[in-house]
């Protein structure tokens, strides 16, 4: 199946670099998982995502996906069908998770960070999440309303968490005691 452009979306298309296509074969994939699994043997070594200066490559980015699902499966119990919510920014965890999520057959309850109390709770309860990954800024919200939801694990993570060990102390330890985000 191709899709079809008409005039009035051309104009914008004016603005596409060289070489993307103006059309997409939405047949060419089965599903997102294997949109990521193609990007990670056609880009193996190359950038997948940078984030404050670090960037991992598609071959770690799968790699750390790979020990993600097996954790959530393993560790967690998360089963084909379950819910886990993702509260946090763009980070580099966020594609781990969200990819590690999907491989494992999870479904995804995207959560915004700053949602208040009352609309974590309201969205954790409405979708059934078993599971969370919250960056460690949001996490006094949720204890605050974690009784009144069905979840059952919680996984915390830090803005500076994927980073090498001393920029990961340092920007962890100014968030919590300098800026005072914890």
């Amino acid at each position: 199946m191709h899709s079809t452009i008409n005039e009035s979306e051309e104009l914008w298309l004016k603005n596409y670099p060289k070489g993307v296509k103006k059309t997409i074969n939405a047949d060419q994939y089965k599903n997102i998982m294997d949109v990521f699994d193609q990007a990670v043997k056609k880009f193996r070594d190359q950038k997948s995502f940078t984030n404050m200066g670090v960037s991992i490559t598609f071959e770690e980015l799968d790699r750390l996906v790979g020990n993600f699902a097996s954790f959530l499966q393993n560790e967690l119990g998360l089963k084909k069908g379950d819910r886990i919510a993702i509260q946090m920014p763009n980070l580099l965890q966020y594609p781990v998770v969200m990819f590690g999520a999907i491989r494992a057959g999870l479904i995804i309850v995207n959560t915004n960070p700053l949602y208040t109390k009352k609309e974590m709770q309201h969205q954790f309860k409405d979708s059934g999440a078993k599971s969370i990954v919250i960056l460690a800024n949001f996490a006094n919200h949720l204890e605050e309303i974690i009784k009144e939801t069905d979840i059952e694990s919680v996984v915390i993570t830090e803005i500076g968490d994927g980073f090498s060990f001393l920029k990961k102390t340092l920007i962890n330890t100014v968030v919590k005691r300098v800026k005072k985000m914890v």
